[in-house]
């Protein structure tokens, strides 16, 4: 009788702590919350860009590709997008140094988020960001984004045109660069002014824009290698008016419109005789194309294609080849 009453004790003792033990880790339904699960980066697999990853090794380029891409409202909005944030990353992956317009985020986190999806398949490219700049409603930042791999930014020397006088509408963003190479002495150094020019106000501008490439010239880095790059709201012909009579011309004549319009407004202009490292090669990215999108799908990207030209990464480079007006074709005014 001792002894039965011993076991029930022992047993009554045994199902009180199991309980208690259940109570406190609570029931097990074999699932498991997926917030406690570790998930690997979602990979953009999107290869086959026109460069190849670099090597640990360093090789100095002998050419770079600087392009230059509006990206119509370019926001957190779009970048939620899968699809179009692999298609720009896998654009910007393609060159040297990327000029570009239309950001209009206020989410500090917008462009380092960006920048961590361009990277994520072993790229190395950093950004400058430029200030909000613009009137009102009606505003944007700029930005340049670059594979340090191949080419290095002076920050200090980065820096938004004044404008005291209200003559245009998005101050431009400058920045100096150096290319990578083994000899720096010998690099091919170069500004960068990033431009958009107000449509609606585009002849003005122009001329403003005469007045900002030559106080860019003048400032304290003498560098005479300046590259105005863009929307310039105009077409090649447009260009060719405002740059001949003081030496600046278009690097390429554009046949191709962007993705929905019907006249092209973005190239890469330089002077002819400062900047003898232009290597003649020039294009645009024809997203179209390229990515096997329709004209709908492509004008949700932008409806502007990227634009770009390639020049020597060593000063002097070989004798440029600029664009030429098509025969026959007379000025747009």
């Amino acid at each position: 009788m001792q002894k039965l009453s011993s076991w029930i004790l022992v047993s009554l003792i045994a199902l009180l702590g199991g309980y208690l033990l259940r109570d406190r880790l609570g029931p097990f339904d074999g699932n498991i919350d997926s917030n406690s699960q570790q998930k690997s980066p979602q990979s953009l697999a999107i290869g086959g860009d026109h460069q190849a990853v670099r090597s640990k090794a360093f090789t100095p380029p002998e050419t770079l590709r600087i392009a230059s891409f509006h990206i119509t409202a370019f926001n957190a909005n779009k970048s939620s997008n899968q699809k179009i944030i692999d298609i720009l990353a896998r654009v910007i992956r393609n060159f040297d140094v990327v000029a570009i317009q239309g950001i209009q985020s206020h989410d500090q986190t917008f462009v380092p988020h960006f920048l961590s999806l361009i990277n994520n398949d072993g790229a190395q490219f950093e950004y400058e960001l430029g200030p909000q700049v613009g009137r009102n409603t009606n505003q944007q930042q700029f930005a340049f984004f670059f594979d340090k791999q191949t080419v290095e930014i002076d920050r200090q020397a980065t820096y938004t045109v004044a404008d005291p006088h209200d003559r245009i509408l998005y101050e431009p963003l400058v920045a100096l660069f150096r290319a990578r190479t083994l000899n720096s002495e010998t690099a091919f150094t170069f500004k960068l002014v990033n431009v958009h020019l107000d449509p609606i106000n585009t002849s003005e501008e122009l001329s403003t824009l005469h007045d900002v490439y030559s106080v860019v010239v003048a400032d304290v880095d003498q560098e005479d290698d300046v590259l105005l790059l863009g929307n310039f709201s105009t077409d090649t012909n447009g260009l060719f008016d405002w740059g001949d009579s003081f030496g600046i011309q278009p690097t390429h004549q554009h046949t191709t419109a962007g993705s929905g319009t019907t006249s092209y407004t973005d190239n890469l202009c330089l002077h002819k005789r400062a900047t003898q490292e232009f290597n003649g090669k020039s294009g645009l990215v024809d997203i179209v194309r390229v990515f096997n999108l329709t004209t709908g799908e492509a004008a949700i990207i932008s409806d502007h294609f990227p634009v770009w030209a390639e020049f020597s990464a060593s000063e002097g480079g070989r004798p440029n080849r600029f664009a030429t007006r098509k025969a026959g074709s007379r000025p747009t005014k």
